[in-house]
């Protein structure tokens, strides 16, 4: 499991940059009124999703490491690492959920200029929740030194 714990800071960056590079896909898909794009947004979509799914599921794997030690730590690192974890998980579920619906319209044909202007607005209300994520986790390492082999000492 140690593996996991080690794989947090470096998977973490995957769904962030497939997020990002979703919303710009998005954006343009919306501008340029391309098919094509609009059908990459949704490959980038679902990269962003599985990455996230490990990336929540390694940082969880951290966090349950890190509890022998945190006892032992400032009572509001433990609260930083429980914001980190809320944001975390509702930035998967809210991707998860827009991809669900975007498979489902793609699925139905159904992807509709009103639609995707949908989808702009919904990635970036996702981007508010990207960033959130990564500030906070940003938090843990830069100011509390979290994931640092200094915190465990």
């Amino acid at each position: 499991m140690e593996f996991l714990v080690n794989m947090h800071p470096v998977i973490i960056h995957f769904p962030i940059a497939f997020f990002v590079a979703y919303f710009l896909l998005e954006v343009a898909a919306l501008v340029t009124k391309k098919d094509s794009l609009c059908k990459m947004a949704a490959i980038f979509l679902g990269a962003g999703v599985i990455f996230a799914l490990i990336a929540v599921l390694t940082g969880n794997q951290a966090h349950e490491v890190l509890k022998p030690v945190l006892k032992m730590k400032p009572s509001y690192i433990e609260e930083a690492i429980e914001n980190h974890e809320q944001f975390a998980t509702i930035t998967l579920w809210f991707f998860f959920a827009m991809l669900v619906l975007r498979v489902y319209l793609l699925i139905k044909k159904n992807l509709s200029p009103n639609w995707r202007f949908v989808f702009f607005v919904l990635a970036l209300l996702g981007m508010y929740f990207v960033y959130q994520t990564g500030i906070l986790g940003g938090k843990l390492v830069y100011d509390f030194g979290v994931g640092t082999k200094l915190f465990t000492k």
